[in-house]
């Protein structure tokens, strides 16, 4: 096995999009694509040229056959996907938004065959890998699921790699919303970088003002904190510096799936090129702005020679742009 840079793990459902708007009930038509934050993450690096391997689980079916040729040819190594034979591949319907609202998204995945993963499925040699990018989602599917992401986790950070981890709040998937703040907390004490969105933070911690979130997080652990602010940008936060870094301002918002998981894109990478956290939150602010004006979850995420010519030309030649931080 060639050496891995990132170890992404999750499930990806097959995803099925509605080519017309309005009501799911009234839409003849679909187009199929593959879905999931965690892949999302897992195919924005490897455009961006790391070696990405994926842990997860599919059902030996036609969906499974579909999500698996899909990640290949992507360039991710999907070697250590387990086939059940008991257990479908999960899948979700789509609609279509042409104003820039969030499309409505139906989830058929009670049961499927990545809710079985388990510390089981946790493969020694990908434990080498110089990165793991975890996500709030995996442990919301199943007992067992929770279990791997703690070990996978807790494994990388006792071996000194680095780990991320954003938040990616499914309430619908949890048997309490109580469940999931502490066992996501729990979580992200585990994580080097921790990514929430600002409402996930406030919800997460019970505090109003990003740079609050984010010391609770670094009193947890973490060694930087970047919580997205949609629009107007992101706040990072770590034990050395903090501040705010502008949006970047688009002309047509498309659809808004996936622009967080651009914006995990952004963060990882630049860290692991060794950027300073205010650039790598700049050039997360970037892919998060190209991800929204693409319809499609992964469709707008870069490859290397476009963010060169987009971003590095357009954008990374200047200064970051910061605000002065102002606390309420």
């Amino acid at each position: 096995m060639p050496e891995i840079d990132i170890l992404s793990f999750g499930e990806t459902m097959a995803m099925f999009v509605a080519d017309q708007n309005g009501d799911l009930a009234n839409v003849d038509h679909f187009h199929k694509r593959i879905a999931g934050a965690d892949s999302n993450v897992a195919i924005g690096l490897s455009r961006l040229g790391f070696n990405v391997a994926w842990l997860s689980r599919v059902g030996d079916d036609s969906l499974g056959r579909f999500v698996i040729d899909t990640l290949k040819k992507e360039g991710i190594d999907c070697s250590n996907v387990a086939i059940d034979a008991e257990h479908p591949t999960g899948f979700q319907l789509k609609s279509r938004t042409d104003d820039g609202d969030d499309p409505m998204v139906e989830y058929f995945r009670r049961g499927s065959a990545a809710s079985h993963l388990s510390p089981q499925s946790i493969i020694p040699e990908l434990l080498k890998a110089r990165h793991l990018h975890a996500t709030g989602i995996p442990p919301a599917l199943s007992e067992t699921a929770r279990q791997m992401s703690f070990e996978l986790m807790t494994r990388m950070r006792e071996a000194g790699r680095s780990v991320s981890f954003d938040p990616n709040l499914r309430p619908g998937l949890w048997a309490s919303t109580q469940q999931m703040i502490s066992e996501i907390n729990r979580l992200a004490a585990l994580a080097d970088w921790v990514l929430p969105g600002l409402s996930e933070g406030r919800l997460l911690t019970g505090f109003e003002d990003p740079a609050d979130i984010a010391a609770f997080y670094l009193d947890q652990g973490a060694e930087a904190v970047a919580i997205k602010l949609g629009p107007h940008g992101a706040y990072y936060r770590t034990h050395l510096d903090e501040g705010f870094v502008a949006g970047v301002p688009v002309e047509t918002v498309v659809d808004t799936v996936g622009a967080g998981d651009g914006f995990a894109v952004g963060m990882i990478s630049a860290l692991l090129e060794n950027h300073s956290f205010a650039d790598a939150v700049k050039r997360a602010n970037w892919i998060g702005s190209r991800a929204v004006q693409s319809r499609g979850d992964m469709e707008g995420l870069p490859t290397r020679p476009e963010m060169s010519v987009e971003f590095e030309t357009a954008i990374a030649g200047k200064p970051a742009p910061t605000v002065a931080l102002c606390r309420t």
